[in-house]
């Protein structure tokens, strides 16, 4: 199952379902009240989707970190052996869905990762890559952790590695959830991969990425690092 939080996405969730469809994920949309219908048009997509897609409905903004939360423990709910998260943007190219399921056949996490070789950015202005890349340098080092992309967000995790999470006691619920669920797995000592992808600018709406989610990231890995 696919994991896609959504707030005013539209533009791009219809075109990223289809494409998701070619391979054998299902869908799940968790949308935070978006005023431009996306909850709406979810709804629609799952009528007519056969049973491959559900929709969960929230009252407002809730952040990134518990949408992801409420979407893993209703895959768990469902038996679903592989769990995605991924963002509704295009960001996260659902063709490399089939290489994050293969890594999964032998690792317990696969981390689509953009500074291993073979990945990448495009369309990123030299500040954005250099706040990208100080992020999860900056996060590895606090938390030794020897991964080289903390912060991004495509990801497929084996259903053993979410039960065996706190997932209640998570803390992050911004970007620093990303880093923070890669440590808590790590901790466990699952078995982690990056597999190499190239991150694209979004093809439509707005970026949620601000000073103050930056910030809130940064000194959360100090939070988790002392478990505060």
């Amino acid at each position: 199952m696919v994991v896609l939080p959504t707030y005013n996405e539209a533009a791009n969730l219809a075109p990223l379902v289809e494409r998701l469809y070619e391979w054998p994920v299902d869908v799940l949309v968790v949308d935070d009240g978006s005023p431009d219908g996306t909850g709406e048009l979810a709804d629609g997509l799952a009528a007519a989707s056969q049973g491959r897609l559900a929709a969960l409905h929230r009252p407002g903004k809730m952040g990134l970190g518990s949408a992801y939360l409420l979407g893993f423990r209703h895959a768990l709910a469902q038996d679903y052996e592989r769990i995605f998260e991924m963002d509704c943007d295009f960001s996260h190219d659902p063709a490399y869905v089939p290489a994050l399921l293969r890594e999964t056949q032998e690792a317990d996490l696969a981390l689509g990762s953009r500074y291993v070789p073979g990945g990448g950015t495009v369309n990123w202005g030299l500040p954005r890559r250099l706040i990208s890349r100080f992020g999860s340098a900056y996060a590895g080092a606090i938390l030794r952790l020897p991964y080289r992309d903390l912060t991004g967000g495509f990801k497929c995790f084996r259903r053993s590695v979410l039960e065996a999470l706190d997932l209640a006691a998570v803390r992050s619920n911004g970007y620093g959830f990303q880093i923070e669920l890669t440590y808590r797995a790590h901790q466990r000592g699952f078995r982690i991969v990056e597999v190499p992808i190239v991150f694209q600018e979004r093809r439509a709406g707005a970026s949620k990425m601000s000073r103050s989610i930056i910030t809130e990231a940064m000194l959360m890995v100090w939070r988790i690092k002392f478990g505060a």
